[in-house]
Order: structure tokens, then sequence, then C-alpha cells
């Protein structure tokens, strides 16, 4: 690591030099929930810098909590898998979401907007099982935001699999749902529900979708926790 370190015997020094660098836990975080190539990385951390990711995932690999490696059927690919001590940061990263949640303002983590991000977790989280058993495509339009930023498209097979596009696809839309940024945020953070926001969306296309969004909708994983500031 290239902090100078806190030069203490206390195991939760030890562990800080290795685990509270800038964007380590957040880079944790990804590789628990199951990202492990490079460019999927950078999807969930986006405002992360290649360079930075880079000498992130190698210092974790130093500190043994990552490990890297090849694939064999795909040439010149590797993955970055979590070890033993990696996996066993599951109930750290949890207990710090779920503290962040219940105690941080609400009003602080939506000030934090990120398209990209929001709909990467979203695909993540997402649950099919109240989907029709089809390929269904549900387009989410943030009337809010840049052109750039505007359109994406969650792509749900039959067997379950979830693609997020950020360009057209070209198969039929099943729903479409047009709604602002902050409004989509606050829902996939817990802090509000679909049916209490209703007036801020529009939708168009399949009204069972629509009608079930709150149960198909990918959540935040600590969504669960009741928030305690406003």
């Amino acid at each position: 690591m290239s902090q100078a370190g806190y030069k203490q015997f206390c195991p939760l020094a030890m562990a800080a030099e290795v685990l509270c660098t800038r964007w380590t836990m957040v880079l944790v975080r990804e590789l628990i929930a199951g990202s492990t190539r490079f460019n999927d990385l950078r999807r969930g951390v986006p405002k992360m810098s290649p360079t930075l990711l880079s000498q992130r995932l190698k210092d974790l690999e130093a500190a043994g909590v990552v490990e890297k490696v090849a694939v064999p059927s795909e040439r010149g690919v590797s993955e970055y898998r979590l070890t033993k001590a990696g996996r066993d940061l599951h109930d750290v990263v949890i207990a710090m979401g779920m503290w962040g949640q219940k105690w941080v303002e609400s009003s602080l983590s939506l000030g934090n907007l990120d398209a990209s991000l929001l709909m990467w977790d979203m695909r993540r989280n997402l649950n099919p099982d109240p989907l029709p058993n089809k390929r269904t495509v549900i387009q989410f339009v943030y009337h809010d935001q840049p052109a750039s930023k505007r359109d994406w498209w969650l792509v749900v097979e039959p067997n379950g699999d979830v693609d997020l596009c950020w360009s057209d696809p070209g198969f039929e839309v099943d729903l479409y749902v047009t709604v602002d940024l902050r409004t989509m945020t606050a829902i996939w953070m817990g802090v509000a529900k679909v049916s209490a926001e209703g007036e801020m969306f529009e939708f168009n296309g399949s009204r069972s979708i629509a009608d079930s969004m709150q149960s198909w909708l990918g959540l935040s994983p600590f969504a669960v926790q009741k928030k305690l500031v406003a």
C-alpha cells in the first residue's frame, strides 16, 4: 500500500491500512456483488479513473484480498476474483452499507446522481420472476438528463439473464418508463416507493409490467434498512 500507515499494532488500524484508501471499499463492494472483469468493475465505479482502478486492484492483490486469474476459454482475458480473505469482507461491506443507509442523510446521498451506476445496479438486482416468460424489454427515459444519459434499456431473457444497453438493442419495447433521475434513485435506495411517487412517472406499454414495477425493480441491497435520518 502506498500510504504511510498508522504504525499501530491494533488489528483495526492494520485493516484500515489495507481497506481505507480512497475507492477501495467501493471497489470491494463491486467485487462482492459479482463483477470480476475490468470493464464490468469500471461500470460499477464509473467515476473512478482506469488508472486508479488498476492501482487499487494491484493493492488488493498484494494484500491477498483478490487474485488475478486467466480465463482459459478466452485468450488474454483475466478476471479478478476474491480470495477467502476477500470473501470474508462480505459482512463488513453489508454492515457499512446498512450503517450508511440508516444514518447518512438522504439529501446527501441523493445529491450524488449517476444514471449509469443506477442502471447498472438495477440490472444486477432485478427480479425477473414477475415479468412475462419471454424476452421483455423495458426502456427507461430520464427526461432531466442530457441525451447521452437519457435512454437506457433493460433486456430480460426468459432464462432470467438481464442485459443493460445504453443504445437501442433493436427489440420491441414492452414498457417505456419516463421519470426524473432523482425520483428513480430515491426508489432504488428504498427511501420512496413507486406507488407513492406515481405522479412522477409516465408509463407507456404493458399495464401489467407497469403495475408490478415495485416487485421486479432491482433495489439497493441496503434498501431493507429503515433510514433514521431524513
